[in-house]
């Protein structure tokens, strides 16, 4: 179970890409060592790095590296986000694919090989350091692909597919073209294996691939695409609305989306990712996010397959910074000019007592059953809503999580799978249930918000 944070500077915020300081780097990353941290989440600005179609700077590649090499000074791996894309509500697009060169970023055959070749070059600019734990293919970059954004690139499930095959693709010819320039070809460890794995690539998403059957991405492309299943958690999604801050589905939407998502995999073994989860105080009051932070991590420490939890964030906005959304400005485990927060102290607590757990128990064996077909075969869209909060699944599998006699939430099982012995042996499933036809839920189904972090 890897113990982690989003890394967002404190002197700048993302924008101290445009002028990188090392030594504010390393007192943020000493200090997010100091929580018992093992690894960080890091944001470079595409349009910083890629400026024009065709032009990928050097220099800005070389402060990624220096990004990676400060944190392996303080014992911590990296991964390293791609497509920035969208931060906290900003929008982080070159100026090559808007306004009047606005072109689709998913499908145009020129935008996506250009794309490809940034997220290349940043996989090799990294690919042999040490502590590189991977590449994601970008934040949440499906928000670009459907409403709410107000401008979505269209595309289809099927473009979606085709481009997160290409992005994956691109990533992993850098590691592996990285690799061999500077360490050659007998030092390669193959992505994703090994009880040390090797620098592993992912797609992140935001959750409207689970809750949304409107948004062109979806769980497949999670779940189809790369060496892990990312999940990124929000309960400012209707989850706090229904059920209070501190109430069950809040404190237990981590883990319902990290079943959720298992459900997904082909393969029972397939690691499972919470990249991103936080205390949105939008939703969360100040005095409960140090409770809501405990308690929502210790509900995801016995899912099965789980790679590890990634809090939002390291460091609050400062102030001096204009429009971000007032939660944006509170969301650290550390105050904007260092000091730990509540929220801080639990979150290191718990990554510590991590390091002398015992090995988590075997897998819930009991699983709740996800329709995902119809009549005339299999339904690639249109089981999501169900799944979203107030949606009858969730309800349900909330209910079975809190009437669980180890207080362990049930495992996710798709319909269409039920007949693979196999898989479900391998998953540790033995028993199967349905929604209830007569659930008794009292919550009204939530429309998916507008906001993302």
């Amino acid at each position: 179970m890897r113990f982690g944070v989003n890394y967002t500077p404190s002197v700048g915020w993302f924008h101290s890409w445009l002028d990188f300081s090392p030594s504010d780097t390393a007192r943020d990353l000493e200090a997010i060592a100091s929580l018992g941290a093992d690894h960080v989440r890091i944001f470079p600005l595409w349009p910083v790095v890629q400026p024009n179609r065709t032009l990928i700077r050097a220099s800005a590649l070389q402060d990624v590296a220096t990004v990676v090499d400060l944190a392996g000074s303080f014992g911590l791996d990296v991964n390293v986000d791609a497509l920035q894309g969208h931060l906290s509500s900003f929008d982080f697009v070159p100026s090559w694919l808007d306004s009047w060169h606005r072109r689709n970023m998913f499908t145009d055959p020129d935008v996506v090989a250009s794309t490809a070749a940034y997220v290349r070059a940043l996989a090799a600019a990294v690919a042999d350091r040490p502590n590189l734990l991977g590449i994601t293919i970008g934040n949440e970059v499906n928000q670009f692909a459907h409403a709410p954004h107000p401008a979505p690139h269209a595309i289809t499930a099927e473009q979606g597919h085709a481009w997160a095959a290409a992005m994956v693709a691109a990533a992993r010819d850098g590691l592996s073209s990285g690799r061999e320039a500077r360490l050659g070809p007998a030092t390669s460890a193959p992505s994703g294996t090994g009880s040390r794995p090797g620098p592993l690539v992912t797609v992140a998403q935001y959750d409207a691939a689970w809750y949304d059957d409107a948004q062109p991405f979806g769980p497949e492309h999670a779940a189809d695409h790369g060496d892990a299943t990312v999940t990124h958690s929000w309960v400012f999604n209707g989850s706090a609305a229904l059920h209070g801050a501190l109430g069950a589905g809040s404190v237990r939407h981590g883990e319902y989306l990290l079943q959720l998502a298992a459900a997904w995999n082909r393969d029972a073994a397939r690691p499972n990712w919470l990249q991103e989860v936080g205390a949105p105080t939008n939703v969360v009051d100040p005095a409960d996010a140090a409770s809501f932070t405990e308690q929502t991590i210790r509900h995801v420490l016995d899912a099965q397959q789980v790679l590890g939890v990634t809090w939002w964030c390291s460091h609050d906005v400062s102030r001096s910074l204009a429009d971000f959304p007032e939660l944006e400005y509170d969301l650290g485990l550390f105050t904007n000019d260092g000091r730990l927060k509540p929220a801080g102290q639990a979150f290191a607590d718990l990554a510590r007592a991590e390091r002398t757990r015992q090995a988590a128990a075997v897998p819930p064996a009991t699983a709740l059953v996800l329709d995902d077909v119809l009549s005339d075969g299999p339904l690639r869209h249109g089981t999501r809503a169900d799944c979203a909060p107030g949606g009858r699944f969730a309800a349900a599998w909330l209910a079975l999580a809190e009437a669980a006699p180890d207080g362990r939430g049930p495992q996710v099982v798709l319909r269409s799978r039920l007949s693979d012995t196999a898989l479900l042996a391998a998953r540790g499933i033995d028993r199967c249930v349905d929604v209830p036809s007569d659930l008794d839920t009292t919550t009204v189904r939530v429309a998916h918000p507008a906001t993302t972090p």
